[in-house]
């Protein structure tokens, strides 16, 4: 753990955070209560509709674990500096959203007698109200600690011409800002490169990997100008690789809008290379709504499939039911995805030599009459209702039901950085490739198709990539 996350964890627990939220999301229901049913703005509440707040804590309670859920999926209580409000915001109305979809399903299924789906409408705009100005706080609590020389970011600067060392000093004189500047790269051409008062002079650039790994580097900024693209580029590429934050400073607006984050430092462009996805927020939310809401309502038909599965697993011998495996997310973000278990125990430690054998592309490996599937895997395989289970990773906020099919950490190693943009959406259980022949689509292909959906998403897409896959399923088209 780098000093940096032991800082952090000094300042803010990781429990705070989450606690923080189901202490909010109960306040909301009780507030949520009052305005319903003592103050009864909007609708009066006949004698025979009372209830008491007792009635409506079992909902708080499901409320507050969906939304810790939906949260911790999507990285809320992860420390990231570099997220602004706005995404917060989006976070904790998709998290509301979702957790008010599930209880509108639960309140239809169980009938109770007394319920007023206008107090959960109150609650969750109490909840959006509340967590929003937690966050808000949090950040000038934060703000306050960092002009103050904690919880600061460790930069490297590459280019210290007027421009670097511009940023250099805003570096310097705004400690609230949470930037110290830790050394900085330049290639000079008198060969005198010297410190900058405490700013270490690290080497020229070139030897920005070696960098990485001797120094404790949180944040690289490149100061260096356009003309020198392809230079720019690379370092981005070994900053990626070396998992530490990377930004541009422009001084020509030429890149891909749709591959870069606009940020301010104190009057001082930059753009973050973070290849952040085309979609909005707006679309987004709708998005994840519309999963979560078809989730919930074909439940009753994949909670008697998965109790199916599981027996005839079971039934079959010794083993796990389910499989989980480390695969990569939205912007490269690793996640667990879950799938029934179709092969046997060690098939894992098999994969590689097979991948060998067989001379498969390393990068998407797909095994004809694999060795390792079992007689139940083969059939819930040809089916695909072993990855039924990824409807779990859908309701967390890791999947998506329509989107690229996420890849393997050691196949993303060989991704060329165009591949890499089929990682800026969330993963999906279908998307264009299955509907185009699944695994016969080679993985030039499968990327082509990727961007494609990502480049042209619309919910009419979505939509007819979920109708196109019925046929699919059910004809076995491409799937072994």
């Amino acid at each position: 753990m780098t000093p940096q996350k032991r800082a952090h964890k000094l300042i803010e627990p990781t429990w705070l955070m989450p606690a923080l939220d189901i202490v909010l999301a109960f306040l909301a229901f009780i507030l949520a209560y009052i305005v319903r049913y003592q103050l009864q703005l909007l609708r009066p509440v006949y004698e025979f509709n009372s209830a008491p707040l007792d009635a409506y804590l079992p909902y708080a309670v499901i409320f507050s674990v969906l939304l810790w859920f939906v949260y911790r999926g999507a990285g809320l209580y992860k420390a990231a500096r570099s997220r602004s409000w706005s995404e917060d915001l989006y976070t904790i109305l998709n998290g509301v959203a979702n957790a008010t979809v599930v209880l509108m399903a639960i309140s239809f299924v169980f009938q109770p007698l007394v319920f007023s789906r206008l107090l959960l409408i109150y609650a969750a705009a109490f909840t959006v109200i509340l967590l929003a100005l937690a966050r808000i706080i949090r950040r000038t609590v934060y703000a306050r600690l960092r002009a103050r020389g904690i919880g600061v970011m460790r930069a490297l600067v590459i280019g210290v011409d007027d421009t670097g060392r511009a940023v250099l000093r805003t570096m310097i004189a705004r400690k609230e800002l949470g930037y110290v500047p830790l050394g900085f790269l330049d290639d000079n051409s008198h060969g005198d490169l010297s410190d900058l008062g405490r700013v270490k002079a690290l080497g020229d650039t070139g030897s920005l990997a070696d960098v990485l790994r001797e120094q404790p580097v949180d944040a690289v900024v490149i100061t260096l100008p356009w003309s020198q693209h392809d230079t720019i580029m690379a370092m981005t590429e070994i900053c990626q690789k070396a998992g530490v934050e990377v930004s541009v400073v422009p001084d020509l607006f030429q890149l891909n809008l749709r591959q870069v984050q606009f940020e301010n430092m104190d009057g001082i462009p930059l753009l973050r290379v973070n290849n952040a996805a085309p979609f909005r927020a707006g679309n987004r939310l709708v998005k994840r709504v519309v999963d979560v809401a078809l989730v919930v309502l074909a439940a009753p038909v994949w909670l008697l499939i998965f109790g199916l599965v599981a027996l005839a697993i079971r039934l079959e011998g010794p083993g796990s039911i389910f499989y989980s495996a480390t695969r990569v997310g939205e912007n490269g973000r690793p996640f667990k995805m879950i799938k029934f278990r179709s092969m046997i125990e060690n098939a894992d430690a098999m994969r590689s030599k097979l991948v060998e054998t067989l001379e498969l592309d390393p990068r998407h490996p797909k095994i004809k009459d694999d060795p390792r599937i079992t007689r139940v895997g083969r059939f819930i395989r040809r089916t695909s209702i072993d990855e039924l289970p990824n409807l779990i990773n859908v309701l967390t906020g890791q999947m998506s039901l329509v989107g690229p099919r996420p890849p393997t950490p050691d196949e993303v190693e060989l991704y060329a950085p165009w591949h890499r943009q089929r990682l800026q959406v969330k993963p999906g259980m279908t998307g264009l490739w299955q509907v185009n022949g699944r695994s016969e689509v080679p993985f030039d292909e499968m990327c082509l198709l990727d961007i494609y959906y990502i480049e042209n998403w619309s919910m009419g897409l979505d939509a007819q990539i979920l109708m196109m896959t019925i046929p699919r399923v059910i004809l076995r088209s491409g799937a072994y």
